[in-house]
Formats: C-alpha cells, structure tokens, sequence
C-alpha cells in the first residue's frame, strides 16, 4: 500500500527534532551567493513552508472536511526546465538572467530531476559542436534562446531548443546522431521558432526533428501503486504539471472524490491527465464512463487523443481544441434546444446525459451535461465559467487551483455549492505558491 500520495511507499526512521528540521532544509549554493532567489522560501524547513501553506488556505476557503497537505521531495522534483541561453557558443551558460540582465549559469541546481541535470552538460557541448550563438536582445544578435528540458518518469527526455530563426533546424537535424549518442535517453527532439524581439519563451511553429514526436508520461494513479496506471503522450508545446509525484497525487485524488462517475468533463485539460485518470479507473472497475476534455492548445488535444487511445477508450473518451468558456455556452444551447424537444418517456438525466455524449464521442457537440466538471485553470481563475457553473444544475465539480485566491474568488460566485472536501498539495516547494484542490457538490 503507499502510505502517501507521492511515487511509491515511503519508510522513513525516526530522527530528533533538530536533525529532521536540517534534513528539510534545501543547501543552494546558487542562494548562497545570491545568484538566484527563485526560491524565496528556502531559508524554511519543508514542513513549515507546507504548514504556512496549509493554514493560507485554510483562511480563504471554508470546506466541510480538509485533508491533511501532501508534502512534496526536497530537491530533484522538477519534470521540466526552461533554460535561458546566454554566454557565447563557445562557452554557453544554462540558466536565467539575473536582475543585471545577465546570464547565470544553473547547471548544478537542485530542484531538476536527475536526468535533467545530467543531461545538460551534453547539451552545452552539443550547441559549442553546433555553433549555436545564443542571442542578445540587446544587440539582437544570435540564434539560439532556450533550451526547454523535460524528463519522464522512465527517465526518457524531451528535448527543445528555441530559436529565432528556422535555419537552426539544418543544423540540428545534420548533427542528431551526435545528441542522441550523447544523450541516449532522448526520445524527443524538436526547434522551437521564436523569431519576436520580445520576453516571449516559445513561439508557434514547433520543427519536429527526431522521428518520434511524444514523450511517454506513465503515472501510477490509486492507493496501490499499479492501481491505475494512466499513458500520457507529451508532445512539445503541451502542458503537464512539472512536479509528477504531485500530479500523480492530483489524479489519485480526482478517483477518489469522483469515484463512480459515468460522464465528466476536464476543462482547461492539458494533455488530459484528470479525465483520462478518470477514464483508467473506469475501465479497470469494469463501469461505464463517457468524457469530454477541451483546451486551446492543439498540441495538448493531440497528446490527450493519443492517451485515450492507450486506454483503448477512443470512442468514449475525446477532446476537443476551443475555448473552456465558449466551448460551454455553445453546449448550453444545444442542451436547451434538446431539452425542448424530450419527451415524458424520455430516460433518467444520468442515463440520457451518458447515452448522448457516448453518441457525440466521435463528433459534434453534446446535448446534455454531464456527471462532474474538472476544472484545472490557469493563475488567472475560471472567471465566467463559475457563472456558468453556478446556473448549470452540474451536480459536482472537482477545481484544482495553482492560486488560491482566484480559486476563493471563483468559489464566491457558485454559492450553489458546498466545499465538500480540500486539500493543498505541495507543487512548488520553496516558494509561497502551490496547488489546492476541492471537490464541490451542489446543495442547491
């Protein structure tokens, strides 16, 4: 049994107080010497950083039952890295930009994964053997921009570089079987093309230059370890959460708050982990289960098709590239004109609402709504949407928030629901950020 909500069973013995407080603190050489202070909490001790966070939320949302918080690793916790580049093609640095506008070098710091921090030396000799001029916006000269790193739990990598300019793909497809022997876990390689003379990291054309264009993302999902494992297909350009044991933690919970839901919806889906976390479980209990999952970007619609398909369940499970907000007020609409048409003898709201989005899986828009609402927005909130929730008649919504104050403001507007449950998960140890998840039924 796992004994927590992070990857695998945790046994750890007894030590005293004074002891367990330093093992929790985070030795930075990089903070230290003030060359980056990303990690404004670092100075705490893990447990107290969580119990701030903990009680911060505990003030703003007002939930029948809260859970205790889910701690996260120390150090080595980070899926995915956006590296700077600056310095010089032959001595490049890999790293932000200090408060001067300068480039630091972080190849040493402690929050990457393993494979992560060991695959940036490859990389910096890679772009010294290619040349790779990093760019200077103030001389707006150079190429290359970023480095964007992503590991798997397999340990399997993306890789991306970003750059201003499309020629850079000649050079990194002739020079591929050199990063791949160097770096024999990638499985993905790509150029990203940002030409703007702007603070902008990625632009919108991704150059695929390995044959393989995803990055398997296998998570186990359940109180057992291999309860529900979940395929997730990465693509560049698609949003997963960059903490996996906390990810993980997000889904677990998603099966346990909305265990035996028949039809949901995931909203702002990215690469579609709660719905098709949901999905798994269905399937392995042997239910019935329909989902729809929306989001903006295309890329992460095409990753969730392709986790869908792992799960065998293409025909119930879809996704659909649009806009949360509008996606729905169109549903809306379509669901008055076929509540217009039904008839006395019309099935039950739960059989009808699964028996038309099973029909709509392989097109259209549904007519009825479903089961639950999975809602997992950016900084910014739902806004509108918690309008259309509060008039919905949705039974249940499971809201997972990375900013608790947008998530108190989204929850004052739908006080047709109750807080059933809550709890704050530890995403972004060291700083004053994390993830709060609720589950909300409708008493009204």
């Amino acid at each position: 049994m796992r004994t927590d909500l992070t990857r695998g069973p945790i046994r750890r013995a007894a030590v005293p107080t004074d002891e367990l407080t330093r093992l929790q603190l985070l030795d930075c050489a990089y903070y230290r010497d003030g060359l980056c202070r990303s990690c404004s909490w670092i100075e705490q001790p893990l447990g107290a950083q969580l119990q701030a966070k903990d009680a911060r939320a505990r003030t703003l949302i007002d939930a029948a039952e809260w859970l205790e918080p889910v701690a996260s690793a120390k150090e080595a916790f980070r899926n995915k890295v956006k590296l700077v580049v600056t310095g010089s093609a032959r001595l490049p640095k890999l790293g932000i930009l200090g408060p001067d506008g300068t480039g630091v070098d972080l190849a040493d710091c402690p929050l990457p994964s393993a494979g992560i921090r060991t695959a940036i030396e490859p990389i910096r000799a890679f772009i010294t053997r290619a040349g790779l001029e990093p760019y200077s916006p103030a001389s707006d000269t150079g190429a290359l921009k970023y480095v964007i790193l992503e590991e798997a739990p397999t340990g399997e990598l993306m890789v991306r570089f970003v750059a201003r300019r499309r020629g850079v793909q000649g050079i990194l497809f002739k020079l591929r079987a050199e990063l791949e022997a160097a770096l024999p876990n990638m499985t993905v390689l790509s150029l990203n093309v940002q030409p703007e003379r702007k603070a902008i990291i990625e632009g919108a054309e991704e150059i695929l230059i390995s044959e393989n264009g995803t990055l398997p993302m296998r998570l186990w999902v359940g109180e057992q370890w291999a309860e529900h494992p979940v395929e997730l297909a990465l693509r560049p350009r698609s949003f997963f959460q960059t903490n996996t044991d906390i990810a993980e933690a997000l889904y677990t919970r998603a099966v346990q708050w909305l265990s035996g839901v028949e039809s949901a919806w995931d909203l702002y889906c990215g690469v579609g982990g709660f719905l098709l976390a949901l999905a798994a479980a269905a399937k392995r209990a042997g239910t019935p289960f329909n989902g729809i999952g929306v989001e903006t970007s295309e890329e992460a619609v095409a990753s969730g098709a392709a986790g869908a398909a792992a799960l065998g369940m293409s025909e119930s499970v879809r996704f659909v590239t649009a806009d949360a907000g509008a996606w729905v007020r169109e549903v809306s609409a379509a669901s008055r004109a076929n509540a217009e048409k039904s008839e006395p003898n019309a099935p039950t709201a739960r059989s009808r609402g699964n028996n038309e989005n099973r029909a709509s899986a392989s097109s259209g828009t549904p007519t009825s709504l479903p089961e639950a609402v999975v809602v997992n927005p950016p900084r910014r909130g739902i806004g509108e949407l918690a309008n259309w929730l509060e008039g919905s008649g949705v039974g249940r919504v499971l809201y997972s928030s990375c900013n608790v104050d947008t998530l108190a403001k989204d929850l004052a507007a739908m006080p047709s629901y109750r807080v059933a449950k809550a709890q704050v998960l530890d995403m972004f140890p060291h700083t004053p950020h994390f993830e709060t998840i609720v589950l909300l039924e409708r008493v009204v």
